[in-house]
């Protein structure tokens, strides 16, 4: 019986319409745009991230979680696209911003790493641009 209540649960709410919809969270940046976000809670998900991606449209992100607060920087090695980066804390509130950073095209070992200047929780990667362009700043509230 159990099993039938979650078969009937899985199967209300919004269906994705697209393949791009499989696997990803809709996040609410402070200025009421939607963000279509890969979350990557897992630690094969986070290492390989946004490499190898030529582009990324300007509605769309990919947010990590790490499993417990901490400073955590990240580096833009085989990032084919410039990113925008938002760190927040368990409350989901802006405490960091990066823009801009640049693709890295060094070895991995000469790669500048970014953030992790303050405590937070989860990190929001956008198409460069995207922080100035919807108003994001320090301090700000992301609800999802």
């Amino acid at each position: 019986m159990a099993l039938l209540f979650f078969v009937l649960l899985a199967s209300c709410g919004p269906k994705p319409t697209s393949q791009d919809d499989f696997n990803t969270t809709d996040i609410t940046l402070p200025g009421g745009q939607i963000i279509k976000t890969e979350f990557v809670y897992d630690t094969v998900g986070a290492l390989r991230g946004m490499q190898f991606r030529s582009s990324i449209a300007p509605d769309h992100g990919m947010l990590y979680g790490h499993r417990t607060p901490g400073k955590y920087s990240y580096w833009m090695y085989q990032t084919l696209i410039p990113l925008d980066m938002i760190w927040m804390d368990p409350d989901h509130k802006v405490v960091e911003i990066v823009e801009n950073a640049p693709p890295c095209k060094t070895p991995a070992s000469q790669c500048p790493h970014y953030g992790g200047n303050k405590v937070a929780q989860y990190v929001l990667q956008l198409g460069s641009g995207m922080v100035k362009k919807y108003g994001v700043k320090v301090g700000d509230g992301i609800s999802w």
